[in-house]
């Protein structure tokens, strides 16, 4: 795959960029590499706002206010998705713990990985790592590049009937010979933690039916919304990108706290001019830099959830991260800002241990 260049938008200069080639799946867990900053203290508006969101879980929202950062030459607020994301683990594991003192059930999270992709292999490793943090069982199973449809199905007709496994997640990108639609749908709605299954979309498209789980970045994505306080109801938001994982049902979420939506895709005529009336803005494409500063209408507040590596020869690891959004041009226009890495990613994985938890309890009617 040929690498693309782009303009890097971190420099006054014109210097073209090269980007590196990355899977379609880019929301990942980073972390934050923080500027130079001064503490500001900034509370959310209401107990309300602090909830999880997970139909049938129950609040672990702390009353405590959150710090966030403001860069000393920037007028965004930094929302720290890191600082969340541990919060939020920190409530899991408190909840687990109870959960285990009451009726001793451990919550267990069952992962399948076929192939051997790096990057996917790292992701699941982040993913064990996770769950042993709070307390989680997690199950693994590594299959080969050439392994049939049939071979991944019997593992999750397996862990379907488990009742030690509370949520089954397929890593994704699968190899080209599989039938992803097929392996996803086989897992059991009550066991989606990753919430892919068309029902549980469907469930969420619908008003006055709940889905069982929510996928995790687009759920992580309102969670910051809500934990830094931001009000949606009756706010233009835009997300940019349709995809199921993570474009089409962050625009189902925000439909649901009352916002106006409008998804800018690949065929949208004048997506600048689109973007540019938002209050929201939710950027899902994996185009690096592609949201400019002109493109931001001043006080709006944006969620960067791509992921794209750049090469840089001044880093260690020869390349650096950016989101889609140029940061160094946003961050001087909007209120509140994602940064990259450190925004997103961290949330990804912290919603997935909120839905296995959340599974967990519902299958044992605990409250």
């Amino acid at each position: 795959m040929a690498s693309m260049i782009f303009t890097d938008c971190s420099s006054s200069s014109t210097t073209a960029t090269r980007f590196l080639p990355l899977s379609r799946h880019r929301v990942r867990d980073g972390l934050l590499h923080s500027r130079c900053s001064t503490p500001l203290r900034f509370a959310p508006t209401s107990p309300g706002l602090l909830r999880t969101i997970a139909a049938t879980s129950r609040t672990y929202a702390s009353p405590s206010v959150l710090t966030v950062a403001m860069a000393a030459d920037t007028s965004a607020k930094i929302i720290d998705g890191k600082s969340v994301a541990k919060k939020i683990r920190d409530e899991i594991t408190a909840e687990i713990s109870r959960m285990k003192d009451a009726i001793g059930v451990v919550p267990g999270l069952a992962v399948i990985l076929v192939g051997d992709r790096k990057d996917s292999a790292t992701y699941v490793r982040n993913k064990k790592k996770a769950c042993e943090s709070v307390g989680i069982n997690s199950y693994e199973v590594r299959l080969p590049e050439d392994s049939s449809d049939q071979e991944v199905l019997e593992y999750i007709s397996g862990f379907n009937d488990d009742p030690a496994v509370h949520g089954i997640l397929v890593q994704l990108p699968l190899p080209s010979h599989m039938n992803e639609q097929n392996i996803l749908n086989a897992v059991c709605i009550e066991k989606d933690v990753d919430g892919f299954h068309p029902l549980n979309i469907g469930r969420l498209a619908m008003r006055g039916r709940d889905p069982l789980f929510v996928p995790c970045t687009p759920k992580g994505c309102i969670e910051l919304l809500h934990r830094y306080g931001v009000n949606i109801k009756g706010k233009k938001a835009v997300v940019i990108g349709r995809s199921n994982i993570v474009g089409m049902p962050a625009a189902l979420l925000l439909q649901r706290e009352d916002a106006t939506i409008s998804i800018v895709h690949s065929r949208t005529k004048n997506p600048e001019e689109i973007t540019r009336q938002a209050d929201i803005i939710i950027s899902a494409v994996g185009k690096p830099n592609m949201v400019r500063g002109n493109w931001i209408k001043p006080g709006a507040v944006v969620i960067d959830v791509g992921i794209n590596p750049v090469e840089d020869a001044k880093s260690a690891r020869g390349y650096r991260l950016v989101g889609d959004v140029c940061y160094e041009e946003a961050c001087k226009i909007a209120s509140a800002i994602t940064p990259v890495p450190g925004g997103v990613g961290p949330m990804t994985i912290a919603m997935l241990l909120s839905n296995t938890l959340s599974s967990a309890k519902r299958l044992h009617n605990f409250k």
